[in-house]
This record gives structure tokens, sequence and C-alpha cells, in this order.
């Protein structure tokens, strides 16, 4: 079985995996675009856009894309907004691993080449991989196939391409998540995503796809303005679903994010476990999933085909698998609490929540809509009646002598959220105090908003005909909180901060803000 190790752990800038890599890639580049194991054939299967393909130089004008029958088979499949994402994009990643180890056994290198991952979480690892970062390598000048000029995130502007990911932008927090499939409303959407059929620009991401998978293309690919061709940023490779295959470093970001559901699915802890549906199993039955196979046959498959990553034809595991030990969040915010008694049932609410059908309840919503300038501030009025009931039950914890039930949970929804800028992450805060420095109040940061996707899902002639696309935040910790603070709970205020200094010009709009409760 094939192991697939920590980038910045085999052994050098340059250690042989990386540079067979990148001798991999500067031959899959030299093919035509439509041939099926082209470098850009394999990108244009997550997504394409004409425009900044040729802009970037990823695309002669007059060059044909594949044929109309391969386009329509293979190209823009990738599943956002969906319960699909994990498997898909497992999927993809093995077939490009397998694509790229038949190049370099070609090339003269190891039959047994794999796939780095870049673990951006591990302490000092939050940086690009070096030999990513510079134009030169081993095998030449000025050519390096791992290097590309658009990534424009977070970095040194004098030395192009040496990025970080800012380490308060992401989090592991669906790491902590129990549920897979989550709700389509005003609740959770689950590890994994909600239940959908084929979605290739899905509106609704599940947590491990907000945080950090969103968050870490924004990051990385940053944006640029370029006056005399557009009067809004454009995005670097990394911050548009349309181009983000043709970064080499977005294969290392899946790995890791596929090396992660790994680690979830082994939580020892809290057991967790993928859907048991047969039309997520089995599905979508709207549009098969298909991968070209270097000996030009075609590798149809669905999620139960690539859920043993250890089995025939995936064949393969991560060197560490493991997740951080942290407490389980109900019994971590009952004690909060004052709970003098255990978690009912012994089982983390979540799980009975969403799998007892309990609805999220709607309890408030802002006046109207929300334009994102910057900074700014916002209000949500909560109905008085659900924030005394509320207040009722997370008092009745403290004086429980059995064991009690987690009181309800608490959600901040971003409905439709329309803007230009892929690149943008923003923090959002809630319940700030008066004129407060928000960096100076960490616990009352609800989470970090990407709006990697946005420009599309803001398209009329996009797939979701511009109905922007949505987000949400739990604000329980904080909720919690302002109710042990005696703070008035009638009205939550919330604020956008930038979460990089870039970003700061990117607007957005939000055509609703709204509060949802979840259990109790």
């Amino acid at each position: 079985m094939l192991v697939r190790k920590n980038v910045w752990e085999l052994g050098g800038k340059w250690a042989d995996p990386i540079l067979w890599y990148a001798r991999a890639v500067g031959a899959l580049k030299q093919k035509p675009i439509a041939d099926r194991t082209s470098w850009r054939f394999w990108a244009g299967m997550h997504g394409y856009h004409q425009g900044l393909w040729e802009f970037y130089g990823y695309k002669a004008p007059a060059e044909q894309v594949p044929a109309q029958a391969d386009f329509d088979e293979f190209w823009q499949q990738c599943q956002h907004g969906s319960w699909y994402f994990l498997p898909w994009h497992r999927g993809y990643l093995i077939g490009f691993e397998k694509l790229i180890r038949s190049t370099v056994v070609t090339l003269g290198g190891p039959p047994d080449w794999t796939l780095p991952y870049w673990n951006y979480f591990k302490p000092g690892q939050d940086g690009l991989p070096p030999a990513f970062g510079s134009p030169d390598w081993p095998d030449g000048t000025g050519n390096n196939p791992l290097f590309i000029e658009q990534r424009w995130g977070p970095g040194d502007p004098s030395q192009p391409g040496k990025v970080f990911v800012p380490l308060d932008a992401v989090n592991l927090d669906a790491m902590d998540v129990h549920e897979f499939t989550g709700v389509a409303s005003g609740g959770d959407r689950g590890f994994g995503g909600i239940d959908t059929g084929f979605e290739h620009g899905g509106t609704k991401h599940g947590d491990i796809e907000s945080q950090p998978h969103d968050q870490v293309h924004g990051l990385v690919g940053g944006e640029k303005m370029f006056p005399k061709v557009s009067q809004r940023p454009l995005p670097g490779l990394m911050s548009a679903p349309q181009t983000a295959g043709l970064d080499p470093i977005f294969w290392l970001h899946h790995a890791n994010i596929d090396r992660l559901w790994s680690a979830w699915l082994r939580d020892v802890q809290e057991p967790h476990g993928n859907p048991g549906e047969t039309t997520w199993l089995d599905g979508p039955a709207d549009r098969a999933f298909v991968m070209p196979q270097i000996d030009q046959s075609e590798w149809t498959f669905t999620a139960r085909d690539v859920l043993d990553t250890t089995a025939a034809p995936l064949d393969y595991s991560y060197d560490d698998e493991s997740v951080p030990i942290v407490e389980g969040r109900a019994t971590r915010r009952l004690n909060r609490l004052g709970a003098r008694a255990t978690v009912a049932g012994g089982a983390p609410e979540s799980e009975a929540a969403v799998s007892s059908g309990k609805t999220p309840e709607l309890i408030g919503a802002s006046d109207g809509p929300v334009n994102v300038t910057g900074a700014t501030g916002a209000a949500v009025r909560l109905d008085r009646a659900s924030t005394q009931a509320l207040r009722c039950n997370l008092e009745s914890v403290a004086s429980a002598a059995g064991p009690t039930a987690e009181p309800a949970r608490v959600f901040l929804k971003l409905e439709g959220i329309r803007g230009t800028s892929d690149a943008a992450n923003y923090h959002v805060y809630v319940g700030l105090p008066p004129n407060a420095d928000p960096a100076a109040h960490r616990e009352r940061l609800a989470g970090t908003v990407s709006l990697f996707g946005i420009s599309a899902a803001s398209d009329p002639n996009g797939p979701t005909a511009g109905s922007g696309v949505s987000q949400v935040l739990e604000i329980t910790e904080i909720v919690d909180a302002l109710h042990l603070s005696g703070a008035d709970l009638d009205r939550l205020d919330v604020r956008f901060v930038p979460a990089t200094a870039a970003v700061a010009r990117a607007n957005f709009s939000i055509r609703r803000l709204s509060v949802f409760t979840l259990g109790e």
C-alpha cells in the first residue's frame, strides 16, 4: 500500500518526491489541451473560465477546447455545496495521482510515487512549500513547473508566490462536528455537506468545505487589480473554482482535505460515520462521476467506490491521520454553563438533533440587505419570546440534578451573499462591545467567511442564476457568554472585518442575516 506524506517532511526543499512531481507537471503542461492526459484537461475537469484562462496564458484565443463529447462528459464536474464534495474530490485525486505516477515512471522515476499533502495547521508549515515559491528549480532557471505568478495571497509582494495561510483565518472546528450530513436551512451544514444531487456550483457548503477548504483557496490565490482589463480585482488561480486546478498546489491542498476526512472517521472520542443512504453511496442519479484513465478507458465511480482507501483501486493511506484531542463540544458547553450533570444519553446533542429530524427555528433576522464595504456593522433583531425561552433553557442547565440534554444551539445564517471578489475572507464578530477593537475580543469571533466561488454564484447566467451563496456560522458559545454576562439577547450586533488587508476593498452584499436555534 502506498503512503501519502507531508510535503514539509520529505527531506528538503527539492526532495525526490517533489522534484519528480515538478518534472511530471512540466511534461503534462506540454500536452494539448484536448489530450485527456494533459495538465489543462485535468484542470478543466474541476472548472473552466475562458476569459481567465486566456488572460493568464493557459489557453490561446484560437485554441480549441476538447471536443463537445469530452467537454460534456469530463469537464466542470467538481462538486461544491454538496454531500458529494468529499467523495468526488477523492476520486479526482486518485485519477490525478495515477496520471502523475505514470508520467514519473515514463520519465525514469520511482513506481511508488505518491501525492504529498500540505498540512498548513502544523507549526512552522503554514507557508507555501518552498519548491512552489521560486521560479528556479534544479532542472532549470525561470521555468519551475510548480511556480505560478497568480498567487497573490498574504506574503511579501517583492517575492511573488511566497504566500502563507494566516492561522487566525483557518480552523479545524469541522473535526468536532458529529454528523456527516447537515441541514439546508439554518442549522449546521454537517461535516460533509447537505443532501443534493450532482452539484457543480452548490451554494450551501458543508463544514469541512467551508473551513478550511474555501479559506485556503482564497488565501493562497488572493487577487490583483488589472485596471486596463477589469474594474474589479481578478482572482489568483486558487481563488476561483474555474481556475484552481491549474495551480500545482491545488492537489496538495486537496490531499490534506482528504486526509482530514480520513482522520475524522478515525476519531476515537466521538464515533463518526459516512452517510448510509444509497442515494449518497450509489449516486448521484442525475450525472455519473467519471475520470479518464491513462489507457484512454474511463473510470465511473460512486461514493461507495472510494470509501476504503486501503483497498483497490485506491491502495493508499496517510502517514498521519491523527486528530486533535479536544473535549466534546456538548460536554464543554454544559461545563461552561455550570451544569452538575452529564449529557443526557452520553451522546452529543448535535447527533440527536440532526438524526431525530429536528428543524431549525428562525428566531430573528436583519431588517433588510447588508452591504459590506471594508469593516461593516449590522444588527439582527430577535423575537423576544424566543430569546426568553432560550434564556430559560440555558438557566435550567445549572440547576439540573440529573442527566441533562444540551440546550438549543444557535446559528447565524448569511443568506444570498453576492459579490465579485472570490479571494475575500472576512472575520465575522457577534456581540462586540461598542467601539471595541475586534482583535482584542477573539471570544466574539463567530468565524471567517470565504467568498470562494462567489463570482460564479452571482452571475445571472451561472449555475445558480445569480442567487449567490449562503453560509452558516454557529454562534452558540457567543450567545452563551452573552447570556452569562446578562447582556440583552433581543438584538445581536454583527461586525464584518477583512481578514487580510488585501481584501479590505472587496465589496459584497448579503440579502439577509438570520438567526436560528436548533434543539430544545
